[in-house]
């Protein structure tokens, strides 16, 4: 089914710089059209500098709502009417819903990594789970993750000069949830080990694998890999990391970031429109990014 361009068509805009290389136009304007919708999904190159304007501009052109990626995630906070509660706790947001001229901030990337979950089945609620990385991605995982039940999470990082940080926001969460929340350095490969062997559930979340670097990795000993275990790496290229290569091979349940894209997507277009994106329709596009 075609959409046309209508008196009624609505907007969409993704703010964020530099943005040229984003498939989310391409996702969103494929899930549009396969349902109908009359909107479309345009791509803005602009920073912090800007970000004031683009905001007001979702009120003043009655547009859907918004997707923001870096530097604008942290900037559009204090811009908003209300947060989600995964959004106070993470302290960012990636998507704006414009609801008769309240904005609201959300944050999907934890939502998108948790329904990526089922689709391996991968149970972590009411459980334990270890994450390397106390990054944006990091934070927003840990945030869902403890906000829809799960258990405990060890969270391993450098000790560098973030770590007091880190450790602060990591309390700040632990206090607004039921869950157990405990921060370690990386270094520490004893209690990594300890940590990974109680939990069901061991994640990168950080850039270590990615392009071109693609033979690096967050851990050295990769005998803390257990066959019961799954594995989970939010890096998508390459798509198979030497951290989930080694997890294979050691016949642990893997998987990477791609699926963490699609429903982090996934997310955004429902609060914008109450439907849900085609999934069937969209992944393929999502796969071959």
């Amino acid at each position: 089914m075609e959409n046309n361009i209508t008196g009624h068509t609505r907007l969409v805009g993704l703010f964020a710089t530099p943005i040229r290389h984003s498939v989310s136009p391409m996702i969103h304007n494929t899930a549009f059209q396969e349902l109908g919708i009359d909107a479309v999904y345009l791509a803005f190159d602009l920073g912090v500098d800007r970000l004031s304007q683009a905001i007001d501009s979702i009120k003043n052109l009655e547009m859907l709502g918004a997707n923001l990626s870096m530097p604008n995630k942290m900037a559009a906070v204090p811009m908003m009417d209300e947060l989600s509660e995964a959004a106070k706790l993470v302290g960012a947001i990636n998507t704006i819903v414009n609801h008769e001229g309240k904005l609201t901030g959300h944050i999907t990337d934890g939502t998108g990594f948790m329904r990526s979950l089922k689709d391996k089945e991968i149970d972590v609620i009411g459980k334990k789970m270890t994450i390397i990385g106390a990054g944006g991605a990091a934070t927003a995982i840990i945030v869902q993750a403890a906000l829809d039940g799960v258990k405990e999470i060890a969270v391993y990082n450098r000790h560098d000069d973030f770590y007091t940080s880190v450790q602060k926001k990591l309390a700040y969460v632990q206090e607004n949830t039921s869950c157990l929340i405990t921060l370690h350095d990386l270094e520490d490969k004893s209690a990594l080990a300890d940590d990974v062997a109680d939990s069901v559930l061991f994640i990168n979340a950080t850039g270590v694998g990615m392009q071109p670097n693609i033979e690096a990795s967050p851990i050295e000993d990769f005998s803390i890999i257990r066959e019961d275990l799954a594995v989970y790496d939010v890096i998508y290229n390459p798509r198979e990391t030497k951290f989930l290569r080694e997890a294979r091979l050691r016949g642990a349940k893997t998987a990477n970031g791609l699926g963490m894209l699609l429903y982090q997507g996934a997310a955004a277009f429902e609060l914008w429109t109450q439907q849900e994106m085609p999934i069937e329709k969209i992944k393929p596009i999502v796969e071959n990014s």
